[in-house]
This record gives C-alpha cells, sequence and structure tokens, in this order.
C-alpha cells in the first residue's frame, strides 16, 4: 500500500483563485485515495470556497497565508519581501518535508525563483526545467524547457535530456524513450550556435537514447519522446500547440453546425470526436513539473480551471511514488 502523497496547492495563484483552485482540489481527494491537499491563501475566502463541496475533511487542510505575490511584481523581490505569501508558504512546506509536492497556476516568475531558493536544485542540476506533456498521435511527448530557462547553455540542455528521460521512463513507462533536439531541419549541421555546440554533446551521452534533431512539424507526429530545446522555443511550441487546437476545435464545431445535413453526421460521431479530442486537450495533462528540485513543485496555466488542478495534483503522485527525485540524483551521481 502507497503512503499518503501531501500536495501544497497555491490556492490564491491564477486568474480564477481560489474558486477553481479549491473547486480542482476537492475534485482530486473524491477521485482518488492517498492524496492529502494543503490549500494555502487567505483564510477566509478559501473556507468560502470550500463550503461550497462534500468531500473527506480530514484529506483537505487550509494552511493561512495572508499575502499574495501578483503576476507585476518582480519575482526576486517578492519572494525575498512577501514572506508570508501562499507561494512562499507552500515552498517551505515542501523544504521541512510537510508536503511533498506544490502547486501554482500563480505568477511563473516568482514560482521559478522561489522553488530554487526555497526548496533547492539536486546537487549536479544547474538550471531546473518546467517540462509539460504534449499530446501527440503516438501518446504524449515531454517537452524540456517550455520557460524557465531562455539563454541556455550546451550543458543546461543535456542536463534537460537526462532529467526528461528519467520522468518519461519511470512516469509515463516509457522504455529507453527517443531524446530528439528541435531544429529547424533534420541534417547535424543545421541550427543556431547552442543547438550546434549541443548536438555532438548528446550524441556522446551514454545514459540517453538520442536521436538527433526533431523539426517542429514532427512534434504533433510523436517523433520523439524527450523534446530538447531552451525555454524561448519550447514556450513558442507550446502556445503555438495551444493556440492551433482551438483553433481547430472551433473550426470543426463551427463546420458540423454549418447544415442539417452536417447536424446529423455530428450526431453520429459525437462519441468518437469528442474522444479523440479528449486526447489533444492540454488541461487533461496537468502542469508542467519543475525538474531537478528537492522536492516536486508543478506549474500550471494562470487560466487553469478545477480539471487542470485536479489533474496537476493526482500527476503528483506518481512522481512521488516512482521516487522521481532519487532517480535523477541517481542518474546525476554517476
Amino acid at each position: 500500500m502507497h503512503n499518503t502523497v501531501k500536495v501544497a496547492v497555491d490556492a490564491m495563484g491564477g486568474d480564477l483563485a481560489p474558486l477553481e483552485i479549491v473547486k480542482g482540489a476537492v475534485e482530486a481527494v473524491n477521485e482518488k485515495d492517498g492524496i492529502e491537499v494543503f490549500l494555502v491563501g487567505v483564510k477566509e475566502a478559501v473556507d468560502a470556497e470550500l463550503a461550497k463541496y462534500s468531500y473527506d475533511k480530514s484529506r483537505i487542510t487550509v494552511v493561512p497565508a495572508s499575502e499574495v505575490i501578483s503576476n507585476n511584481e518582480s519575482p526576486t523581490l517578492a519572494i525575498r519581501r512577501k514572506k508570508d505569501s501562499s507561494i512562499v508558504v507552500a515552498l517551505n512546506m515542501v523544504k521541512k518535508g510537510e508536503a511533498d509536492a506544490f502547486v501554482s497556476a500563480g505568477s511563473t516568475g516568482a514560482v521559478l525563483v522561489g522553488a530554487q531558493a526555497i526548496a533547492g536544485r539536486i546537487k549536479g542540476v544547474e538550471r531546473p526545467p518546467l517540462a509539460p506533456l504534449i499530446p501527440t498521435t503516438k501518446g504524449s511527448s515531454l517537452l524540456v524547457d517550455c520557460g524557465a530557462n531562455v539563454d541556455a547553455r550546451p550543458s543546461h540542455l543535456v542536463a534537460f535530456a537526462r532529467m526528461g528521460s528519467v520522468y518519461m521512463e519511470y512516469v509515463m513507462g516509457v522504455k529507453n524513450p527517443r531524446v530528439a533536439i528541435v531544429n529547424i531541419g533534420a541534417e547535424e549541421e543545421k541550427g543556431n550556435q547552442l543547438v550546434k555546440e549541443t548536438y555532438p554533446l548528446l550524441k556522446e551521452c551514454a545514459d540517453i537514447n538520442f536521436i538527433g534533431n526533431i523539426e517542429a512539424r514532427e512534434i504533433p507526429n510523436g517523433g520523439a519522446d524527450v523534446i530538447v530545446c531552451e525555454a524561448f522555443v519550447g514556450n513558442v511550441i507550446l502556445k503555438l500547440y495551444e493556440g492551433v487546437g482551438g483553433a481547430l476545435i472551433g473550426t470543426i464545431k463551427k463546420g458540423l453546425m454549418s447544415t442539417t445535413r452536417s447536424k446529423i453526421g455530428a450526431l453520429l460521431c459525437k462519441p468518437a470526436l469528442k474522444q479523440t479530442l479528449k486526447a489533444f486537450d492540454l488541461s487533461a495533462y496537468g502542469g508542467a513539473p519543475m525538474l531537478g528540485l528537492n522536492g516536486l513543485v508543478v506549474k500550471t496555466h494562470g487560466s487553469s480551471k478545477s480539471v487542470e488542478i485536479k489533474n496537476s495534483i493526482l500527476q503528483c503522485v506518481t512522481f512521488s511514488e516512482q521516487r522521481i527525485n532519487d532517480k535523477i540524483k541517481a542518474r546525476f551521481s554517476q
């Protein structure tokens, strides 16, 4: 029997906090056993939302935090000055071992700065990356990095590849995951200076299955299991994924409702279509774990609704049960 996984959730972070955050936490504990959630935030506001739901009261605890870090604040100054903010209080719970993981839809900058300053990095990891799962025709791939390190060096990208391989093997069950670096062509000599310098280092890395370059158009087709890039490129890929996905779904729905004949066809294909579109819904994959930290930090979209909060909490269970941090530590001690 697995031990209970304790997740601290930033109840005040995100555009829809605390409403959707609290709802997602309740949905998580109602869906799966073995989870205990600490909702960190302004107690009165969180309690008011919790009062709307039925749930096991022993599995959700409100941890008071009087301050909130907004997106327009300096992350470094906010982490330093707002010691009683929901982000700082929750991260300190992870540092002290009171929580196994932290989930936030709040300020990305504050989460990134706070995670490294408070939770700390695993020895040997220079730059922890954000690594979301993205849907493909073959299941899903891990995009490393999507927003944490815009000015990465070749050694950082090699570390991203190694950590991403551990995650895909033990969290997603992909044996010997294929690793590729994002480039503008398949040929080895293509790319900017960063990619050209990183490519031979990845080739020489004995503990990953490096398959070479991957062009952006091959990512949705599942061309690799671990997609390596610096954060500027990764964030563009992720946002384009979201935009194109939303536009396609909207266009398909509009087309199906355009005529009487298409409406009849829509009724016939609705179950299959719904299942297909669900597979490409990014919210179903939860948030982006920040790999390489002493503890698990998961960053979700600022506009996250309850389903993404719920799935972010649930993904913490697998991460913890598979002891991913211990496996990353072992990989970097070799």
